[in-house]
């Protein structure tokens, strides 16, 4: 564009005051912009191939957020660590992929997401909770049940606490790309909210009923036998180097093995026979988010068994990730089988719940195409 010309004022025929005169611009063509090229004319990304036809809003505002010198940085990093490596290295995890700007999370989060679903069920759990209490909804509750969730369910927060917190918080941003590094974030808030909401129950609890101790679930979490396998288990997870493996080894051993068993064959399971039925809503809160988890973790995990350059790589170190944890998430699920025992109402025996929660790893390596462990048997 040539610089700008101004006209020299003229009398206005009408006035004795000159009329005031503006810089006309004038346009030129400047040679990037004239040229035309195919995607000249449209107005959408082209930087990445969608999964789809269209590029969807989370593609849009998540894929190539983390740069990769594979895609676009062609001098390497552009910042790195003391050690060495920069930005995000791919040696941070044993596995092997082709291309993992292929990972796509099915349930599409991205930060207005996060916001709104958590929102969402906060909502709606501080809503049962504060109608519980207008409905004196615990007075039904027997002292024995009472007992049970002051001890269990407390010493369960830990585990979901010390999960989101040093499992999924620390390995955020360890992934390879944006993709990756936001589902395992969204899995992170969600157990930390859904642990909070226990911490909340707790003190909801400590308040409405007499003689319920809020403060027993650290005791129990230290101490008693039952747990410490539980306890042993996450604080194992805790200490994974590897990312992936610590997203494996969480989201697909231990939460089928421990988690959906503790949660969904026990305590949602039984509530409901011994007057309870607040419990069930806030344990269900936290079972839906994990089927949201293991939605992104078994398509990552997909993608890897499937990589026709690193299958057979990604499928040995599998395996022995498998063999490695699955025992202790299997003792530890066997450690917890006196608390079967503990309700006056017992419709379901731990034999049963932990077939159930067997079979669902079964089903989840079945899909992962990777053997069947012994233990599984």
């Amino acid at each position: 564009m040539s610089a700008p010309t101004a006209e020299r004022a003229a009398p206005d025929p009408e006035s004795d005051k000159p009329v005031r005169s503006f810089p006309k611009p004038a346009f030129t063509d400047a040679e990037a912009g004239a040229l035309e090229f195919p995607s000249s004319k449209s107005r959408s990304y082209s930087y990445f191939e969608p999964a789809k036809l269209r590029a969807t809003t989370y593609e849009d505002v998540t894929f190539d957020v983390q740069p990769d010198p594979e895609r676009h940085l062609t001098q390497g990093w552009i910042y790195g660590f003391g050690n060495g490596p920069g930005g995000y290295p791919h040696e941070w995890t044993e596995l092997k992929s082709s291309d993992w700007h292929r990972f796509r999370d099915p349930n599409e989060e991205w930060e207005q997401t996060i916001y709104r679903n958590n929102a969402n069920v906060v909502r709606q759990i501080q809503q049962n909770l504060a109608n519980a209490k207008l409905a004196d909804a615990y007075a039904s509750w027997t002292p024995t049940w009472t007992k049970f969730i002051e001890r269990n369910l407390g010493a369960w927060m830990h585990a979901e606490n010390g999960i989101g917190l040093h499992v999924f918080t620390a390995v955020q941003r360890s992934g390879p790309t944006n993709m990756i590094n936001t589902a395992v974030a969204v899995n992170s808030a969600h157990k930390l909210r859904f642990a909070q909401d226990l911490a909340l129950f707790n003190l909801d609890l400590s308040e409405s009923l007499d003689g319920f101790d809020g403060a027993t679930h650290r005791e129990v979490w230290h101490g008693d036998p039952l747990w410490q396998g539980v306890r042993k288990n996450v604080e194992l997870l805790t200490a994974a180097g590897d990312w992936a493996e610590a997203v494996f080894a969480t989201n697909i051993v231990f939460e089928q093995l421990v988690g959906v068993l503790f949660r969904s064959h026990l305590v949602m399971q039984i509530s409901a026979r011994n007057g309870d039925y607040v419990t069930p809503s806030l344990v269900g809160s936290g079972e839906h988010d994990y089927n949201r988890d293991l939605g992104y973790t078994r398509a990552m995990f997909s993608m890897l068994t499937a990589d026709r350059a690193h299958r057979d790589h990604n499928r040995e170190v599998l395996t022995r990730w498998l063999d490695k944890w699955i025992p202790l998430s299997m003792t530890a699920a066997l450690e917890l089988q006196p608390i079967w025992s503990q309700p006056q109402e017992r419709t379901v025996p731990f034999t049963e719940s932990f077939e159930a929660a067997k079979a669902g790893l079964r089903q989840v390596l079945s899909d992962l195409d990777l053997d069947q462990p012994k233990e599984l048997s």
